[in-house]
């Protein structure tokens, strides 16, 4: 086997899994993350994220011996960088975390050995990886140098999973693998081979970084659509669910459905990597990113509609992760809405969140209450629903026929 041991930056909601299914082909993995709490809790076969089977896979990869962790890398045969790529002040790309990835891994890179970037990434970044990488090692060649034969492969491979269901679109999904140069291309795709059964496309590494950011400003210019849609029949007092559900019946015609914005590390991020890049010409991408950032704030003002309809409010947020049945709170617009209702003091605030068991950082200085369900029902007059969460959809009009409902995800009002 040409890769022997393989080394995972970063074991978060793409890297750990990531690691757990290239260990459980056999492969010995070392996965490096710069948290202590996550590093001892995947030795000792146990996870730090919620997603679905993960604690069943990484247990028997580190009882098998194939995984571990650490804060410190150390030689492989392949170095794959799942960071964190957000965004800074002025919505511009902050590639801090690959830089640091980098650092990290040029101490220990031997010639012949392929480097991968999995993190979402403007045009340019994996040529920007390669750059530091040589800087550092300036012994090894790395491709893009002109006029050397390079002695290191580098790639951009963009992850193109769902949250909730990673380990099963890791393994079928297709895959697009964008090589420095046509031998960086071939030796990734040897890698990938070994736990993919999708397709493994092959491109150069500009396309592969383009690919990711197109397929998910695609996303975010309908989901903006339906939040639009959705603010106009409030005006207009349609039902947006029964409208969309009756266009929807035409053959050409798939339209998404509203929310309360849009969250995630992913598609509320990736559309400004393009406005960055071209900034006169991306302009629908930029409305899109505009009206999904607005939706939160018209959200607000529903509640805070409702709230003063009552002498002492007492709003039940329903929902805090940024999708259904998971932990992930990042970028989440639920998380948004639920602390700027608490910032603006209009009423008592509950949280409602089943995939976790204490409040976020960014809620713990407010005087948000975390509680479960039941409770919130029984103390709320105001409910917003932001996740359609499993328990949630159980919920009937029944249920809530004594409270003022805002309902940004047509649960309760559909029909």
């Amino acid at each position: 086997m040409a890769f022997e041991k393989v080394s995972v930056v970063g074991l978060g909601y793409i890297g750990l899994p990531t690691a757990a299914v290239i260990a459980s082909r056999g492969i010995e993995v070392i996965g490096i993350d710069v948290s202590q709490r996550a590093v001892d809790t995947i030795n000792q076969g146990k996870v730090h994220i919620v997603e679905p089977d993960l604690d069943m896979v990484v247990q028997a990869a580190v009882t098998m011996g194939k995984l571990r962790a650490s804060l410190t890398p150390e030689p492989a045969d392949a170095f794959m960088i799942a960071v964190p790529t957000p965004f800074k002040e002025g919505k511009q790309p902050d590639l801090s975390y690959i830089q640091q990835a980098a650092e990290a891994i040029a101490p220990v890179l031997e010639k012949g050995n392929l480097v991968i970037l999995e993190s979402t990434s403007p045009v340019g970044a994996t040529e920007q990886l390669a750059s530091w990488l040589q800087g550092l090692r300036p012994d090894l060649s790395f491709p893009g140098q002109s006029g050397k034969s390079a002695d290191m492969f580098v790639a951009h491979c963009p992850e193109r999973v769902l949250p909730g269901r990673v380990l099963e679109e890791l393994v079928s999904n297709d895959r697009i693998i964008g090589g420095m140069s046509p031998a960086c291309s071939a030796k990734a795709i040897e890698l990938y081979k070994t736990f993919v059964r999708g397709d493994c496309i092959q491109t150069n590494a500009r396309t592969a970084e383009m690919a990711k950011l197109t397929e998910n400003s695609f996303r975010d210019v309908n989901i903006a659509f339906a939040n639009e849609l959705s603010i106009i029949c409030d005006e207009l007092k349609i039902n947006v669910w029964e409208l969309i559900r009756l266009a929807n019946r035409h053959p050409r015609v798939n339209i998404l459905s509203p929310g309360p914005g849009v969250g995630g590390h992913c598609i509320a991020v990736d559309p400004w990597f393009i406005v960055d890049s071209a900034p006169q010409s991306a302009r629908m991408i930029r409305t899109a990113r505009e009206i999904n950032d607005a939706k939160p704030g018209y959200v607000i003002q529903q509640v805070k509609k409702a709230a003063d309809e009552f002498k002492r409010p007492v709003i039940a947020c329903l929902g805090l992760a940024f999708k259904p049945d998971i932990d992930d709170l990042r970028e989440s617009p639920a998380l948004d809405i639920t602390r700027q209702l608490a910032d603006m003091d209009i009423g008592e605030v509950l949280a409602v969140e089943p995939n976790i068991t204490a409040l976020p950082a960014s809620l713990e200085k407010t005087d948000v209450a975390l509680v479960g369900l039941e409770e919130a029902l029984s103390r709320a007059n105001v409910l917003v629903v932001l996740v359609d969460h499993k328990p949630f959809k159980a919920l009937s009009v029944t249920d809530v026929n004594t409270k003022l409902v805002v309902d940004t995800r047509g649960l309760l009002s559909a029909n």
